[in-house]
């Protein structure tokens, strides 16, 4: 089978989408399924095979992302006709999607999507003076004509497809999370990392991975490290992650005379700099309740780490059996609690660390591939018995 997947993220720009791509498209490989990907063009991109790089215009508004020239990618159909692709896999909403469905009409084959972001949250923060009421109704409507102008649906979690049977999308929804790549999240020097960042080995480290949005609420993090900070002096608190909110937290953190305990110090390479950098934490905090999946749940409790969470949206899947982790509500003092409970007590962090290492197992990128491949084979099925029920008729 050969699918062409089009999105309008892709590495260098680092995200759970870009992250989820990458892990989907090395895992089917190894199942017969080739994938290539249309992503836009970036300042100091890598090259990689089957990735087709279309030049993209820049965002005043958004300097992270890129958008696509749609001229461009029609001009690619010839090429994309002659190498017979049976699929379209729409990774993003905003030109892919429409790009997609067009190559994907051009083409004569299904196109499906991931429904990777929880929009009625996302416009919320991003369009304040509009009513929420207003934004949510709009992102409703938005997500559900997208959604069933496709053959298929891949929602990340339980909780995401539940949200689009309410907003009533009728497509066929399959929930197929992001495994994890378990080879890559594994190692890494935690001396290293803490000499040179200068954190000495005996300060407590509490870490968060992840884009500096508003929707991620990080603010709820900063409270709690203010909360904690006379009762816990030796905690710190590290934002690894950049993103349109880091102006406004660093502020908010300087406000609250937080400046001695937390650092933001900005995206760290996949590799060697986050893996590090995950070694060097005591647990891992995530405020965020717009999660599709919480993908970096998963990637610090594989490299080990306890986690401090929020069981809402899509990360109630992964939290949900509480292995590895203490589920928090949204209020300072109760997230505070948690952490409080995993830094006074060793061998419940200890417990907990242990938990988290084997519960990762579970979630491997093998598996949650050959349920994408299985997707993949029903929609085709699907489309050919309608285009049989068609010729007979």
């Amino acid at each position: 089978m050969r699918v062409l997947m089009v999105s309008d993220v892709y590495f260098p720009r680092v995200n759970g989408v870009s992250t989820s791509i990458q892990t989907f498209r090395r895992e089917l490989a190894s199942l017969g399924v080739q994938v290539d990907l249309i992503a836009p063009a970036y300042p100091n991109e890598t090259e990689e095979a089957g990735v087709l790089r279309v030049p993209s215009r820049y965002l005043a508004f958004d300097p992270e992302d890129r958008m696509m020239r749609r001229d461009l990618m029609r001009a690619q159909l010839p090429a994309l006709r002659a190498a017979d692709y049976q699929l379209v896999h729409i990774q993003t909403p905003f030109i892919a999607h429409y790009a997609g469905l067009e190559i994907a009409r051009a083409l004569g084959v299904p196109a499906v999507t991931t429904y990777h972001t929880f929009f009625e949250e996302y416009l919320h923060h991003y369009a304040k003076v509009l009513p929420a009421s207003w934004t949510r109704a709009l992102a409703r409507r938005f997500s559900r004509g997208q959604c069933n102008a496709t053959a298929g649906v891949i929602a990340p979690s339980t909780a995401m497809r539940d949200a689009l049977r309410d907003y009533g999308v009728t497509a066929e929804i399959a929930v197929i999370p992001t495994g994890i790549p378990l080879q890559t999240f594994q190692g890494g020097d935690r001396a290293r990392f803490r000499a040179s960042h200068g954190i000495p080995e005996h300060k407590q480290l509490a870490l968060f991975v992840g884009r500096v949005a508003h929707e991620k609420n990080i603010g709820l993090l900063l409270q709690v490290a203010a909360h904690l900070r006379q009762e816990q002096p030796e905690l710190m608190w590290l934002i690894a992650g950049e993103g349109p909110a880091q102006a406004s937290l660093q502020a908010e953190a300087a406000r609250l005379g937080l400046q001695d305990c937390v650092r933001f110090i900005g995206y760290l390479e996949r590799q060697t700099g986050l893996i590090d950098c995950y070694r060097a934490a005591d647990l891992f905090v995530f405020a965020s309740t717009t999660e599709t999946q919480g993908l970096v749940l998963l990637e610090a409790m594989a490299m080990g780490l306890p986690v401090v969470a929020i069981p809402a949206m899509g990360a109630r899947d992964i939290l949900a059996p509480q292995r590895g982790c203490l589920c928090a509500d949204e209020s300072v003092a109760g997230f505070a609690a948690q952490v409080r409970a995993l830094l006074v007590d060793p061998t419940l962090r200890a417990r907990k660390a242990e938990e988290a290492l084997a519960y990762a197992q579970s979630w491997s990128a093998p598996a949650t591939a050959e349920r994408m491949a299985g997707f993949y084979h029903q929609v085709l099925q699907r489309a050919a018995e309608a285009l049989g029920v068609l010729k007979t008729a």
